[in-house]
């Protein structure tokens, strides 16, 4: 008998807690999607506890893991399962030879590994029944309820597709190159567009009108531009705000605090935005478990701190 596409992407993982199909496709299931990497699995695990420890019904949630192909998934499951025993997830092996000619050189390294453009393929890569999905980054914790965020309405409109905080006070023509601007075959992208930045660390992505959309092609369009005429320096970003940005619904900014790892080159200490929080997000070069294992953390780093699951040195003064 032929293997399904579910059941080819559910052989990623031998857990014993994958759920039954009837679950999994159920409108009650909250789907959340992240990448796992040996540099962030310490990340990863503190944003999942902290997933489950705020969550009203944690027995709903179905964690989708994408891992690069060199990682030992064996071993993945194994750390998680004994850390979490009745999570319910999966890991997906994403392929990184069709984007490693599309990507390029950013102002830090770390931006440029495969595993941050795997976001642009969960539509092919998730099973056809997950009509929404939660993405999240590895270096943020939840302090709230992830089935709100998840319930986020994006509205009637077919073509707007994700849902994130929006922050039109930044200096949005920054991400892009002087010659980007310049071209106005380009720059009139935006045009008819109140386009202004968003960070792709926690959005909500309808993936079925991503599928009838096919963003993917449309992202990696701007991609094999871009390795033809620099117009943008910041990794796997630009290519979302070129698609999305000023046609995304909005979400409140208690959703994703950021910036809190610093800039991309000294990762020096930030503060709390004002207003409240739901979740708190270490973008930029600095992070918590770096810092804190350098016996260097910065005041925030404390609120990261009790969702970590492994040892270190540097202990926290109350």
């Amino acid at each position: 008998m032929e293997t399904t596409f579910f059941e080819k992407r559910r052989s990623f993982t031998m857990h014993q807690n994958v759920p039954s199909i009837n679950t999994f496709c159920s409108d009650d299931t909250v789907h959340v999607a992240m990448t796992l990497d040996a540099a962030y699995l310490r990340g990863s695990m503190a944003a999942i506890l902290s997933v489950l420890q705020h969550s009203s019904c944690p027995q709903n949630i179905d964690f989708h893991f994408v891992a690069s192909a060199s990682m030992d998934t064996e071993h993945l499951q194994l750390t998680i399962g004994k850390s979490f025993p009745y999570l319910r997830f999966h890991i997906y092996t994403f392929d990184a030879a069709p984007v490693l000619g599309l990507i390029s050189t950013s102002i830090r390294a770390a931006l440029d590994c495969p595993l941050n453009y795997a976001r642009n393929y969960l539509a092919n890569l998730l099973p056809s029944c997950v009509r929404r999905v939660v993405y999240l980054d590895s270096d943020l914790v939840l302090v709230d309820d992830i089935a709100k965020l998840a319930a986020t309405p994006l509205g009637e409109d077919e073509s707007v597709v994700l849902a994130a905080p929006e922050y039109c006070n930044a200096n949005f023509t920054s991400y892009f190159t002087p010659s980007f601007w310049s071209n106005p075959a380009l720059s009139l992208t935006f045009a008819g567009r109140k386009a202004c930045y968003f960070n792709t660390g926690v959005m909500v992505i309808d993936l079925e009108r991503w599928r009838k959309g096919d963003y993917t092609t449309k992202i990696i369009e701007w991609m094999e531009l871009q390795k033809r005429m620099r117009i943008y320096e910041l990794g796997s970003l630009p290519p979302f705000l070129l698609v999305f940005a000023g046609n995304i619904a909005s979400v409140d900014h208690k959703w994703n605090q950021h910036g809190l790892g610093g800039d991309n080159f000294q990762g020096l200490c930030r503060d709390l935005h004002p207003g409240p929080v739901s979740l708190l997000h270490w973008s930029g070069k600095g992070k918590p478990w770096a810092r804190l294992d350098a016996n260097r953390p910065c005041p925030l780093d404390a609120l990261w701190s009790p969702y970590d699951l492994l040892q270190t040195q540097f202990t926290l003064d109350s």
